[in-house]
């Protein structure tokens, strides 16, 4: 038996007899637990920040949402803007975007940019682990390291609003979200189709298809696989790869080698088709401002029309998108260049401008028009923009409103001195007086008194309605009470260009009046087109409008624009205009199929007399010169038409002046006689023409302004006296 009270050996005697008993032994494995509690806090810990950020990364998803809107920019587009016949270009302006469906760009460029961007495109979740975590190291550092965006981020980035270009880690944290979502919920093909759609590739392109044009001129279902790894490559530096030159030929082609390997990897291309291609040369790159010469001028005033008559905002036409087929005939619009420059004198000073505008009666589209030297130079179109005072120009407002009250050709006004309420005296031209003349003698002669007794008779109201109908607007009619003057219908109003050859379309058109406007048509965004038709306004009868033009047809066949008429014969009406001390010069005419105006005016002081290097300021030389010019080319194509006959009026007869004033009309000589000659000189002899500055002769002058009185040619026998267009006073 074993004695329970006998002592027995314990397995630790013999450990705390060697030194190794219990106490001894554990002293080391106190370190070891406490460093497994710590590595297990540490790990719980890293589990639990893992979690809070999956938490965190969830909520985040959550409640980030998928922007609604596009940007600005990702939406904006080419405004294109076209001549009348629907297909020469004037410009285009504006971003250059040219968005086109996914089935209209070739397969080459599709597998091009996902083997330069994103090579694993259709497989990614939409984001890149490795790359966003470059990028948030690159954010945070501010080291330039490679990019790693998708090609769903990148789209995300340039497509949606509210998502900037900015460095930020929460910027790039919500493009991730949105990129995540996106890629969830739209199909990969209309991811890349937005992508091809917003994305630059240099050059001003915004998209693939502006880009193929840009670049090698062709649409992008067109682009074979070297142009597409071409394209592709610019979109990582575009600006350093939008032309192809000896310093950067290396990099480009090592980059463009670079697509077409991931395109030989993807099996698009086998790599003997890929060993044969070669870099190709894109086109010369356009580079000249859009605006120069008189392109400028035609945008503006056709977005001038689209804002202020189709309702189309600049926030719309910022945005783009819009073709704008204009009513200029590009050959037309030449012609008006041409004539400017070939007749104007070269050395006229800046401040005096040129405006030139031609309609088309029948509808009122303004056919041509020239609106200066250059727009980059003179921006304010001397045409549209700017305005002098009508002259004589404004007289046959006075002779429709007459005819239209119950005058008759052959009614006639006192043509003597006229001296008005205030004591003013107004005169004719050199001092010359009349006696009693119908209204086509005072018409083809210009002859101020008359005119201003009939505006008297016939009153500066309706006169001001008749101007008002044609197209002048009541504000410039009525400035400074113009209208209240007694010199009204010597053309103290201002008027432009194309407001007059628009109201002188009116006696072309046989009474109708249709308001001059410069667009034909246009299309929006989304692919609605508007025509545009303006209806004519009848202002006075067809009666009125064929001994009006009877009238005028006189000014050009024997008075003050013989100047004016075209070497074809065909009928030409029209009256000539000059203000008084030769400020502003003028002549408006008109064929039954085109009214023409064309003035020379002083665009800052107004009342300064022009300096024509040599010619004479009167509105039956230089604009009549320059109208013939312009007329003859634009006439090339047109049959020659002849005006509707006057309603009975007798063959012309010219009237004579009368030496002394009197009250009984005088039938005049018979039309095979000319007048006699003045009595005396004008005020302002006509300088003559600097033949070495002008390289055109000056042409024949008309033989006066106005009936001369029967008093011996101050020139001397068998000579002709200096001309003088009637001077226009200054309003009172």
């Amino acid at each position: 038996m074993v004695n329970e009270n006998e002592e027995h050996p314990r397995a630790d005697d013999g450990a705390a007899e060697t030194g190794e008993g219990p106490a001894s032994s554990q002293q080391p494995g106190l370190p070891a637990r406490r460093r497994g509690r710590l590595l297990r806090r540490i790990s719980y810990g890293v589990l639990g920040l893992i979690g809070a950020c999956v938490v965190a990364f969830a909520i985040a998803y959550i409640l980030t949402p998928v922007p609604s809107s596009q940007q600005v920019n990702a939406r904006e587009q080419l405004n294109v803007f076209y001549y009348a016949d629907g297909k020469t270009v004037i410009a285009q302006e504006g971003t250059n975007r040219q968005p086109v469906p996914l089935k209209d760009v070739s397969e080459a460029m599709q597998q091009a940019v996902i083997s330069a961007e994103n090579r694993s495109f259709y497989s990614d979740p939409g984001v890149s682990l490795k790359g966003t975590v470059r990028a948030f190291w690159s954010t945070v550092s501010g080291a330039q390291v490679q990019g790693g965006s998708t090609i769903t981020q990148q789209m995300v980035r340039n497509y949606y609003s509210g998502l900037s270009q900015e460095r930020s880690i929460f910027r790039k944290l919500k493009e991730v979200m949105v990129s995540l979502k996106v890629n969830r919920s739209q199909d990969k093909d209309t991811i890349m189709e937005q992508y091809l759609n917003t994305i630059y590739f240099g050059r001003q392109s915004y998209s693939v298809q502006a880009a193929a044009q840009a670049y090698f001129a062709k649409d992008a279902k067109d682009l074979g696989p070297a142009e597409s790894a071409y394209l592709a490559a610019t979109i990582q530096q575009p600006s350093l790869y939008q032309k192809l030159t000896k310093n950067n030929r290396a990099q480009l082609e090592e980059r463009w080698r670079y697509v077409l390997d991931g395109m030989v990897s993807a099996g698009n291309l086998t790599a003997e088709e890929a060993a044969k291609l070669k870099l190709p040369k894109p086109v010369k790159q356009k580079e000249k401002n859009i605006y120069q010469g008189q392109v400028g001028y035609m945008v503006n005033v056709a977005k001038k029309e689209l804002r202020e008559k189709h309702g189309v905002t600049d926030r719309r036409l910022a945005l783009g998108g819009f073709k704008v087929v204009t009513t200029f005939r590009k050959p037309l619009m030449d012609a008006a260049v041409k004539a400017v420059t070939d007749n104007v004198p070269s050395g006229m000073p800046k401040e005096q401008r040129v405006g030139l505008t031609a309609v088309d009666p029948k509808n009122g589209e303004v056919i041509a028009f020239y609106g200066g030297r250059d727009y980059l130079k003179e921006q304010m179109s001397s045409s549209f923009g700017l305005r002098a005072q009508a002259g004589s120009g404004f007289k046959p407002f006075v002779l429709a409103a007459a005819l239209a009250d119950g005058k008759e050709l052959t009614d006639t006004v006192d043509g003597s001195n006229y001296t008005a309420s205030n004591g003013h005296v107004i005169t004719n031209s050199g001092g010359a007086r009349y006696g009693y003349l119908d209204l086509v003698q005072m018409t083809r002669n210009s002859v101020n008194t008359a005119y201003v007794r009939l505006a008297q008779e016939v009153g500066n109201s309706k006169v001001t309605d008749m101007a008002e109908s044609m197209g002048i607007p009541r504000s410039q009619l009525t400035d400074n009470d113009a209208d209240k003057s007694e010199s009204y219908a010597l053309g103290v109003a201002d008027a432009s260009t194309t407001q007059q050859a628009g109201a002188y379309g009116a006696f072309a058109n046989e009474g109708v009046f249709h308001a001059p406007h410069v667009i034909k048509s246009f299309t929006n965004r989304k692919g609605r087109t508007k025509e545009v038709q303006t209806e004519g306004v009848r202002v006075f009868s067809k009666d009125v409008a064929a001994d009006a033009t009877y009238a005028l047809q006189q000014v050009v066949t024997g008075g003050t624009a013989t100047s004016a008429q075209l070497y074809d014969g065909r009928d030409v009406a029209g009256k000539t205009g000059t203000t008084d001390g030769g400020a502003a010069v003028w002549f408006n005419g008109f064929i039954p199929q085109m009214s023409t105006s064309v003035s020379i005016f002083n665009s800052k002081s107004p009342n300064k007399p022009l300096d024509l290097q040599g010619y004479s300021a009167y509105g039956g030389v230089l604009p009549a010169q320059v109208w013939r010019a312009f007329m003859t080319e634009a006439t090339q194509n047109l049959p020659a038409e002849e005006f509707p006959s006057s309603t009975g009026y007798y063959t012309y007869r010219p009237q004579p002046q009368q030496t002394s004033e009197t009250n009984a009309p005088d039938p005049g000589p018979s039309d095979t006689t000319e007048p006699s000659e003045p009595a005396g000189p004008p005020e302002e002899e006509e300088p003559p023409v600097d033949e070495g500055e002008d390289p055109e002769p000056m042409p024949e002058l008309p033989d006066e302004e106005e009936a001369p009185p029967v008093e011996p040619n101050p020139a001397g026998p068998g000579e002709e006296p200096p001309f003088q267009e009637p001077e226009v006073p200054q309003f009172p």
